[in-house]
């Protein structure tokens, strides 16, 4: 056994406390409703302190932290609490990258509902639930996915923007397919003033690409087109096609069949630009791409974290010419570039 090979006694608390993982989620989710990381930061404290700001008992606060300290979040020193650094990055309100609304799309019931059908998932190799076919809207979903996860974009949406030379200003037609919040195109907008994006999702979530294109200043240059990534008339011509996190949600056959209408909307010496948990091809390393396998398992009817050489084989299959990985720093995400000749 793994646990006696590296000199340890097997103890059942691993189990305990993967059993009771569930409780973190709680934890963090109540911390974050009660903005306890801007109280702190604003200066606040001591339990005392800290429950008069929340408008919370002075125990529940006081357990709360002690929880959030051992888990990483909090730091203690004697009875004042502190921000360590991701909660102070992430979870204040005062810091400009915060992105506590994850929380509302994260821990969306509909997510924690399929886990708890996990063993029946399993047995079919599909979600037991009734989101699991993302061909089709499901507004209430992925508007919440829309409205909250934009923050935890910022990085991502830099980067992309960096790899496909935005801040050069050439002119630049971009479609971006399931589009959802529209940070990715919108960022390429904001650098680049001569881009021109098209937006792709249901028109539910488009209104909140919508909305956010406005507050950055580039709606005159965003087109909205609402409809199916499978089934909408995409256009063509264009330089870039941004495909963020969506083939996870697919089999390979889906993703070859929406790959190769990329293609073809792409003009020659086009790029398609993929964003994706794309695990080593051992499939358990690194931890967060690797496991991401399983959420699918859980939310999807068939999809999967595929590996480079999946992708690699997927693309080629549809005329690309080479597909090349870019990690992104300090992140658990890869960034895959392929061209067209």
């Amino acid at each position: 056994m793994a646990a006696s090979s590296q000199g340890a006694r097997p103890t059942p608390e691993h189990i305990f406390n993967v059993l009771n993982a569930y409780q973190q989620t709680g934890a963090l989710r109540a911390a974050i409703e009660l903005d306890l990381f801007t109280a702190i930061d604003e200066g606040n404290h001591t339990a005392e302190q800290i429950a008069e700001r929340v408008k919370a008992s002075r125990k529940g606060v006081r357990i709360l932290c002690d929880y959030l300290t051992i888990v990483g979040f909090l730091t203690k020193e004697e009875r004042k609490y502190m921000l360590a650094a991701d909660g102070a990055l992430f979870l204040s309100r005062r810091s400009p990258a915060y992105m506590g609304t994850i929380v509302e799309f994260l821990g969306n019931e509909t997510h924690h509902a399929n886990f708890r059908q996990l063993t029946e998932a399993v047995r079919r190799g599909g979600t037991v639930g009734n989101n699991g076919n993302n061909r089709k809207p499901a507004d209430d979903l992925w508007v919440s996915f829309a409205r909250s996860m934009a923050p935890l974009t910022v990085p991502n949406a830099i980067f992309i923007a960096s790899l496909v030379e935005a801040d050069e200003g050439r002119p630049c037609r971009v479609l971006d397919i399931a589009a959802g919040h529209g940070m990715y195109g919108i960022t390429i907008a904001k650098q680049n003033p001569k881009a021109q994006v098209t937006a792709l999702d249901w028109p539910a979530v488009l209104q909140v690409a919508k909305e956010n294109a406005e507050k950055a200043g580039v709606a005159g240059r965003y087109t909205l087109r609402p409809g199916s990534a499978f089934e909408a008339e995409l256009g063509n011509d264009y330089d870039i096609v941004l495909l963020t996190n969506i083939f996870h949600h697919f089999d390979r056959n889906a993703c070859e069949e929406l790959m190769h209408r990329v293609y073809e909307a792409l003009k020659p010496g086009g790029r398609a630009v993929t964003l994706e948990f794309v695990p080593n091809e051992d499939r358990v390393s690194p931890v967060t791409a690797a496991a991401f396998g399983l959420i699918m398992l859980a939310d999807t009817d068939a999809g999967d974290a595929y590996v480079f050489s999946e992708y690699e084989d997927m693309f080629a299959n549809v005329g690309f010419t080479r597909t090349s990985p870019y990690p992104v720093p300090q992140g658990p995400q890869t960034v895959l570039i392929s061209e067209k000749a």
